[in-house]
């Protein structure tokens, strides 16, 4: 199966960690492109066009969403509420990417719709593993309802 275009939305208040994210899936391949926003927000607004955003239309959407659940402004948890709610945004794959293991966060994330739950390693090597394995199964091994 050919790879397809991964556009990234990061949602990741973290800069550490959002650098990580970048580095490694960007040094997997050219076609990997990522915009990240630091807090909720203004990921709310990247993917509605509004505010610092709204001259930006012609953006592609991203085909695969990150978002951490704790953030500034706006909680991960209503960044991905407000996205399943919107008929344009819903079928965007979104992962929550986060360093909460709890199980209400898990539960919650999953009645929100979220595509799936993913907790952030602290061992350098395993998560540049994850990086990998996440790329792999985004670009090849799903079939992406957006296609850039």
């Amino acid at each position: 199966m050919a790879k397809t275009a991964l556009n990234i939305l990061l949602v990741e208040d973290n800069y550490d960690h959002a650098e990580l994210v970048m580095r490694n899936l960007s040094r997997l391949d050219d076609a990997v492109r990522i915009v990240h926003v630091s807090d909720g927000a203004q990921a709310i607004e990247y993917l509605f066009h509004e505010g610092d955003y709204s001259e930006n239309f012609d953006e592609p959407l991203p085909n695969l969403i990150l978002l951490d659940l704790r953030l500034p402004k706006v909680d991960g948890l209503t960044v991905l509420k407000t996205i399943k709610e919107s008929d344009s945004l819903s079928v965007i794959p979104t992962v929550v990417f986060t360093s909460s293991e709890a199980e209400n966060d898990i539960k919650q994330a999953y009645k929100y719709h979220a595509n799936s739950f993913v907790v952030k390693p602290l061992d350098a090597a395993k998560f540049k593993t994850l990086m990998q394995e996440m790329e792999n199964y985004w670009r090849q091994l799903n079939t992406n309802p957006i296609i850039i």
